[in-house]
Formats: C-alpha cells, sequence, structure tokens
C-alpha cells in the first residue's frame, strides 16, 4: 500500500530511500482517482525495492510548492535524494510500469 507523505515527513522519507515515487494527488481529482489502483498496486509489486507514497496536495502546500507541482495528478521519481523523473497527467499502466522500471535500473 501507498504511503502518505506530507510536509512533516518528506524530506526524511526522501533521504531514507535510494529510491522513491511520489504521487502528488487530491480528492476531487478525476484522472488522480483514475491512478489511484494503479500507484496501489505498484506499491505492492515494488515493494522492498522503490518507496512509494502519495502527497495529498491541498492538505501539504510546503512540498508542493518546493518541488513546483502545478498540475495533478504528478509523480515525481527519486533517485538518492534527486528527482530523476517526472509524470505529469495521467497515463496508462504500462507507460508507468515503464518509469518505475527505468528508475531502479539507473
Amino acid at each position: 500500500m501507498a504511503k502518505e507523505f506530507s510536509d512533516n515527513n518528506f524530506n526524511e522519507v526522501i533521504k531514507d530511500n535510494k529510491y522513491v515515487i511520489v504521487d502528488f494527488w487530491a480528492e476531487w481529482c478525476g484522472p488522480c482517482r483514475m491512478i489511484a489502483p494503479i500507484v496501489e498496486e505498484f506499491a505492492v509489486e515494488y515493494e522492498g525495492r522503490i518507496e512509494v507514497g502519495k502527497v495529498d496536495v491541498d492538505n501539504n502546500p510546503g512540498i508542493t510548492a518546493q518541488y513546483g507541482v502545478r498540475n495533478i495528478p504528478t509523480m515525481l521519481f527519486f533517485k538518492d535524494g534527486n528527482v530523476v523523473d517526472k509524470q505529469v497527467g495521467a497515463v496508462s499502466k504500462n507507460a508507468l510500469k515503464d518509469k518505475f522500471d527505468k528508475l531502479i535500473s539507473l
């Protein structure tokens, strides 16, 4: 299951994990709800290899602004604390899987 990241714990999560994928979303966002089951599925599939979490943009404006997230859903892909890839908007499960696999191959 994807973890809930917040303004309070985000920096620790990024620092403590080699690979992190963050889904910036909001409850009212239709495309966010479309990809949510995929994010949850990948959180289980990649458990132990990639830390997968979600940031509710309405409740966490600090981290949302820090990374310049203006459109949702936005997924940021981190390696060793640095953003190495980004996906803005809803995409297919296969497209996201490709990005997950690419991250762990870096």
